[in-house]
């Protein structure tokens, strides 16, 4: 790989010709489907060839795993750790390659990559700490007869993963997966192959045995295939709502666990008490990080009362950001066309303009790319803008007078992933975290996204099916409890066990 922009060594290098990507399947670097190109945010160009698996390759892998799974069930879990601490080993070495390669194809900036690769780590240190959890128990329920619990892993299991954290979110997964016994099926966005391709090199290189971990490139007919297939006990997407709920219906109606994360209209109060300097920060970045690209960006800002300084100094705040430095760029060209369609139909609808990102400058020799700069728009309520989803670095800013309006607006809210409020009063704090009806609270928090081990996830329409997606709640959805209950003497008294 070799910069296409020395000028600016802050942003990333791209390959110097598209990779030819492949399925790792049982061990093995395998082709298998059509060949379809991924184009970098940054410059457009093409970075990559991604084979979209068809069904007899999504079988073959399916197959290695279910094969690799008899064994490694069988492994010690310390001996399972060895291989896991060793995976976080050679991440830590190769940081700064797999920061530049996840900025590369996701648009994010090189630090935001680093910080999520180091927030995947984060999943790796609570996985590695599960062999010092006393997770099971044996209790003598009566004379002479004791019960203990075990937990078993369920076989082979598949995490389908989004095109906007293509390191974070698959190790949200993969590490308590693989670490409480199973074999694990990775299938991230065929928008992000390069960034799996990196960690599976890694996954091999740490010493799993061939089929514990594989990698599967596809579509939304290899999603389908997955989510059917009988030898998948269970499956993990994060994702849009519709095919949140889509891929939920498609596995549990084929009798298989899921937990499907969909998406986010997150509301961000701010009432007058508010520190400015402390509510601008936490606005600006929350609505520009991974270029609004996230599930926990604020993108509805509720102002209660006359918040006009902040607003204004958030505008201004907006306006100075430098693309390509303070933020990156948009996942494809599709995506971008929707931003702006979506624009247009706001100001159309009566919404005001206030930060115009449309007409940002690219960063110097990355002017191919796809590119909008922090956009901070006012609205009213029922305007679609601030109902909808736009997935992009976009501020919607509605205005209510009180704090009971702001929560019956999150009352309405058809998701529940997170809500924030910026405030320098205890009691309006704990009002808020009491009321939210979401998953996630911050309390001049603008991403308040749980550290480990609490866990992530939402709730309404931004969750499909039982429990969160990482820490304590992890285990639980990776693993089942087995019950003994057993016998060696008789005893003198008589009860139901008898």
């Amino acid at each position: 790989m070799s910069s296409t922009n020395p000028v600016h060594p802050d942003l990333p290098t791209l390959p110097d010709a598209p990779a030819e990507i492949r399925h790792l399947i049982g061990g093995e670097w395998r082709a298998g489907g059509v060949l379809v190109d991924v184009h970098s945010p940054y410059s457009g160009e093409v970075i990559a060839r991604v084979p979209l698996a068809d069904e007899p390759t999504v079988d073959a892998c399916v197959a290695a795993a279910k094969a690799a799974s008899v064994d490694w069930r069988g492994t010690p879990l310390k001996e399972r750790t060895q291989r896991l601490f060793r995976f976080r080993e050679l991440l830590l070495r190769d940081l700064d390659t797999l920061a530049h390669l996840c900025s590369s194809e996701s648009g994010k900036t090189v630090v935001e990559a680093r910080a999520g690769i180091m927030k995947g780590v984060e999943v790796i240190e609570f996985a590695l700490s599960i062999q010092n959890l006393d997770d099971g128990a044996v209790l003598e329920v009566s004379r002479g007869v004791s019960c203990e619990v075990r937990r078993e892993p369920l076989g082979v299991v598949v995490g389908i993963t989004p095109f906007n954290f293509p390191a974070m979110v698959p190790m949200w997964l993969f590490p308590i997966a693989v670490t409480v016994g199973n074999a694990f099926v990775l299938k991230p966005s065929e928008k992000v192959p390069l960034t799996a391709v990196a960690m599976a090199e890694r996954m091999v290189e740490a010493g799993f045995p061939p089929g514990v971990f594989s990698v599967l490139h596809g579509d939304k007919a290899a999603v389908r295939a997955l989510a059917r297939h009988a030898d998948v006990a269970a499956l993990a997407f994060i994702g849009s709502t519709p095919v949140a709920r889509a891929v939920y219906v498609d596995a549990t109606s084929s009798g298989k666990r899921a937990l499907c994360l969909g998406g986010a209209k997150n509301h961000l109060i701010v009432v007058p008490d508010a520190d400015r300097d402390v509510a601008v920060d936490g606005i600006v970045r929350s609505f520009t990080g991974c270029a609004g690209q996230r599930c926990m960006a604020a993108s509805l800002m509720v102002a209660v009362g006359d918040v006009r300084s902040i607003l204004d100094a958030a505008c201004e705040r907006a306006k100075s950001m430098v693309l390509g430095r303070d933020m990156g760029a948009i996942i494809d060209a599709t995506a971008l066309e929707r931003l702006h369609k979506a624009l247009q139909a706001a100001r159309a609808e009566g919404a005001a303009i206030r930060v115009d990102g449309r007409n940002a400058p690219a960063p110097k020799g990355f002017e191919g790319g796809y590119w909008l700069g922090p956009t901070i728009l006012e609205a009213k309520p029922e305007m679609d803008c601030a109902k909808t989803e736009l997935f992009g670095p976009v501020l919607t800013v509605v205005h209510v007078e009180t704090l009971e309006e702001a929560m019956a607006l999150g009352d309405a809210n058809v998701y529940g992933n997170a809500t924030s409020v910026f405030t320098t009063r205890g009691a309006v704090a704990r009002f808020v975290a009491a009321r939210a009806q979401a998953g996630m609270i911050g309390v001049n928090v603008g991403v308040p996204v749980p550290r480990e081990p609490f866990s992530f996830g939402g709730t309404k329409a931004s969750r499909f099916g039982m429990g969160d997606i990482t820490g304590r709640a992890a285990i639980e959805l990776w693993s089942e409890q087995k019950k003994i209950t057993t016998k060696w003497s008789m005893q003198s008294d008589m009860n139901w066990m008898s």
